[in-house]
């Protein structure tokens, strides 16, 4: 008798202590609790301990934190070009809408998806790649704008939508690669081109330049030759009374022409000069200089 006994306390300490465990639960922070009664929704919990009618109600943890889901969707440009477009969606449930999420959607992650799928297939078509690549912000402004108004009707919030890429095929990049690399060459030789004009033109304004300083140069050492010799011929006259410009100039180019033969004589590499050596021949040199200053083709004869 009292070895049954002790079985039928031991037996009624584990009913207890099951009934126990089964009432007593802790909902943690970030967390609701959906309560059903006999199957039938019955109440939501907040974070703390509660407790449940024994044998009669269960509880379901809701996650209340922010998810993220990430997608890849394929689709074809308006040009017939195949992209791949990762996509990045960060959810959550909304707090007052606890039941609907709960009950509404089984998989909200594959709704989520079936939705950026249909949202991304009815935008891309319609651009080309290189809008789609300009508008990338626009396609995930629109892909949240469309998941928010559909999937909060289940309770759910979409905190947002990205499209972290546009991935062509290896092919049309390496070609989109290509004409980019092409273009550019195109414009360094266009700017390589106008720099050598730019430089050609600089060239040639620097020539005419010079040239038209030496023009100024070879004029003002001419015009300097003039005044020196004017001087000369004036000075001359004032200090031999009698004598001639013309006089003065016989000697002047006179004593140039000797000083010329002076110069040819000493410089390396002449060749042998042949001069007269009569007493005459001074003379005879300044009669046909003076001559052919004044046009006179015919020397005189030589004594």
């Amino acid at each position: 008798m009292n070895a049954f006994l002790l079985v039928l306390l031991f037996i009624a300490a584990i009913v207890v202590l099951v009934t126990v465990l089964k009432t007593l639960f802790t909902v943690r922070t970030y967390t609701a609790g959906v309560v059903e009664r006999f199957g039938k929704f019955n109440r939501i919990v907040r974070p703390g301990l509660h407790v449940l009618v024994p044998y009669a109600e269960r509880v379901f943890f809701v996650d209340l934190q922010v998810k993220q889901a990430q997608f890849s969707v394929e689709t074809k440009t308006h040009d017939n070009v195949f992209v791949q477009i990762p996509v990045s969606v960060q959810y959550q449930v909304l707090d007052d809408k606890i039941y609907d999420a709960f009950y509404k959607l089984s998989a909200p992650q594959k709704q989520i998806e079936s939705f950026v799928f249909n949202s991304i297939l009815g935008h891309v078509p319609k651009l080309s790649l290189d809008e789609t690549f300009e508008q990338q912000s626009g396609i995930s402004v629109n892909v949240k704008t469309e998941l928010d108004s559909i999937m909060s009707g289940f309770g759910y919030n979409i905190l947002t939508a990205l499209v972290t890429d546009i991935v062509p095929d290896v092919k049309v990049k390496t070609a989109m690669n290509d004409i980019n690399a092409a273009q550019r060459a195109q414009v360094a030789a266009q700017a390589r081109g106008e720099a050598d004009k730019i430089l050609k033109v600089k060239q040639a304004e620097a020539e005419a330049e010079s040239k038209a300083l030496q023009g100024k140069g070879i004029a003002a050492e001419r015009q300097a030759i003039i005044d020196g010799l004017r001087a000369s011929i004036e000075h001359f006259r004032e200090s031999v009374p009698g004598t001639t410009a013309d006089d003065v100039m016989a000697l002047v180019l006179l004593t140039q022409y000797f000083d010329t033969l002076r110069d040819i004589g000493t410089r390396g590499g002449s060749n042998t000069i042949f001069l007269p050596n009569s007493p005459g021949a001074a003379n005879d040199f300044m009669t046909q200089i003076l001559a052919g200053l004044k046009g006179n083709s015919t020397p005189p004869p030589h004594p």
